[in-house]
């Protein structure tokens, strides 16, 4: 606009100058993911590992939902292999108690108890009802390193799908309307929305019918089988691999 008007500034300048008048947008800030103090951190375990079937990887995360009047926040389980959302659910604070629910959801609708449990280093997904929670039902804990995004990509992914093909849309005026906007549309997004890189098949079928589509047993050697088998691929140490099919493809 400046540019139109005849003012030959770069975006820095702008930047800087609404800096000097105080000027910012208002939203609320990416701090969703901060851990709390003396909360145990555990290592990242999916180094050289590739998901290869159900069950093997599920991963969570917390988003929030703009609302008319506020915001409420949203939390997801998802299987990491099909993409397929096991659970979720809202609150209107970050206490952990909404993400522990949403595991214990999980492990109900699932079709069994994954190998591990990827969140990031977020005080609720550290706190030690959560960490109690997933290890009680013989899961391991990973949690992604500080930054790396490429760590927990695919529900990034999944929050991306979400806000731009339903909450910005429906533009929901309360947690009531959010939270039966948001039912019909992970009912939606699982069992009709088609996702291009499986076969235009949707989450549902590659959860439920994984013989269907190529999926491995949920063990350990069947994720590192398919990473030995190619040479050049990335191994243990090194940053994670992708995994059967890229988030950028849906």
């Amino acid at each position: 606009m400046l540019g139109r008007a005849g003012h030959r500034v770069n975006r820095k300048r702008v930047v800087r100058l609404l800096g000097v008048m105080g000027l910012e947008a208002l939203y609320p800030r990416r701090s969703l993911s901060q851990p709390a103090e003396g909360h145990v951190i555990y290592p990242y375990l999916l180094k050289g590992l590739e998901m290869t079937g159900p069950d093997q990887v599920w991963c969570s995360d917390i988003t929030y939902v703009p609302m008319a009047c506020g915001f409420m926040y949203l939390v997801a389980v998802m299987d990491w292999w099909s993409r397929y959302v096991l659970a979720w659910g809202l609150s209107n604070t970050l206490e952990a108690d909404f993400c522990i629910r949403a595991w214990e959801e999980a492990l109900a609708q699932g079709r069994q108890a994954p190998l591990v449990s990827n969140t990031d280093q977020g005080s609720q997904f550290t706190s030690p009802g959560y960490i109690d929670a997933v290890e009680s039902a013989g899961v391991e804990v990973s949690m992604d390193g500080r930054g790396p995004w490429l760590d927990n990509r695919f529900i990034e992914r999944l929050w991306w799908i979400t806000k731009y093909e339903d909450i910005y849309r429906q533009d929901y005026g309360d947690g009531l309307a959010a939270g039966r906007g948001l039912e019909k549309w992970f009912a939606h997004y699982n069992t009709q929305r088609p996702h291009q890189a499986p076969g235009n098949a949707t989450p549902a079928e590659w959860y439920f019918s994984p013989q269907d589509h190529g999926g491995l047993p949920p063990t350990w050697e069947a994720m590192r089988s398919t990473c030995q088998a190619r040479p050049g691929r990335e191994t243990a140490g090194s940053r994670p691999v992708r995994a059967s099919h890229d988030a950028s493809d849906f």
